[in-house]
């Protein structure tokens, strides 16, 4: 049985069985769907499989998201998935069922539906395949967490080097005091996103929201001469710690490498607080050079391909809105050189 009104006593079970789940993780877990749901940007999608005994034998949390303004609006609504479906025993029977049903819910809300894997899906691939889903290679990098100084160790001498010379010239890491530390934080990573991203950011509702809610994970900003210069923002669940925004003034501030020395404090954070992984998110398709991936490449990470899925409702408007996208960027290039 497949259940989409969600009642509290249910949340309550399915934070049990997300937690004891082998690849139980803090995008399909109950905090995620509660946080989200309280953003008006953002429509979370629990699905929740039960066997005959009353038994979560599976779930699944999908997000249906999309940009502001009547046009926007309409060429970004996107159902996104990280981290799911989590399925007891990898019954392939209730794997079918959870995505049949996210299909129907979501074909009406958005353009596509996309699982970005953060474990091996080998085991239910056909299933995905199955209900109309196509497969492509996404890589990763995950970092085993040891001792503060073997992981130290691990990274490249470029960022050793750069982690000590940031550190010796005064820079601090800190946690947000108050959200004016958070904004500072963000106006950062707006001006990233719009420069050289380009791509979609929620608004600082999001971010205020997750800084309000402590136990969802943690803010480590950068912080020289009094000034925030940069920061990563970390869900932490059971034993990991992902990378979900990281941004920094690296060019302005090439000797304190704002960048490099907050994920750096991530990382040194899960080593001496007893976490095992340090999850960078995503790092592109294979075949496509991606600056960032050699960025963290630098850390000491496994680089896994645990791909993604993907399955489009409508095609002329997904088409659409990557042309759309394509057009943004090469018309903000332009205007940027000419006003260099």
């Amino acid at each position: 049985m497949i259940v989409t009104e969600i009642k509290e006593a249910y949340l309550k079970s399915l934070e049990e069985f997300i937690y004891n789940h082998p690849h139980g993780n803090f995008f399909q877990s109950p905090k995620a769907y509660n946080f989200y749901k309280s953003l008006p940007a953002f429509n979370p999608v629990l699905l929740i499989s039960f066997d005959e005994s009353g038994e979560i034998n599976g779930s699944l949390l999908a997000v249906i998201q999309k940009e502001k303004g009547l046009l926007k609006s309409f060429l970004s609504k996107r159902c996104i998935v990280i981290g799911g479906p989590i399925i007891k025993d990898g019954n392939k029977n209730v794997s079918d069922k959870l995505l049949n049903e996210l299909v129907k819910k979501s074909k009406n809300q958005s353009i596509y539906i996309e699982f970005r894997n953060l474990f091996d899906p080998d085991g239910i691939r056909d299933v995905f395949e199955k209900n109309g889903f196509k497969y492509k290679e996404h890589l990763n990098f995950i970092v085993n967490i040891e001792s503060p100084e073997e992981n130290f160790r691990k990274l490249n001498d470029n960022r050793q080097r750069q982690v000590k010379k940031s550190q010796k010239s005064g820079t601090e890491i800190i946690y947000p005091k108050d959200i004016i530390e958070v904004s500072q934080f963000y106006l950062i990573l707006k001006k990233l996103y719009k420069e050289r991203v380009k791509k979609p950011l929620p608004d600082f509702s999001f971010f205020e929201s997750f800084f309000n809610k402590a136990d969802l994970g943690k803010y480590f900003l950068v912080k020289f001469e009094d000034k925030v210069i940069g920061g990563i923002m970390c869900p932490v669940f059971k034993d990991t710690i992902y990378e979900w925004y990281v941004c920094g003034l690296d060019t302005e501030y090439k000797n304190q490498a704002p960048s490099v020395l907050a994920t750096w404090a991530a990382i040194e954070y899960a080593a001496k607080n007893g976490l095992k992984y340090f999850d960078f998110m995503g790092a592109g398709s294979p075949n496509i050079d991606y600056g960032v991936r050699e960025f963290k490449s630098k850390f000491g990470g496994e680089l896994v391909n645990y791909g993604r899925f993907i399955k489009i409702h409508n095609y002329f408007l997904f088409i659409i809105g990557i042309l759309g996208l394509k057009i943004y960027k090469l018309v903000y290039g332009l205007l940027k050189k000419n006003r260099v």
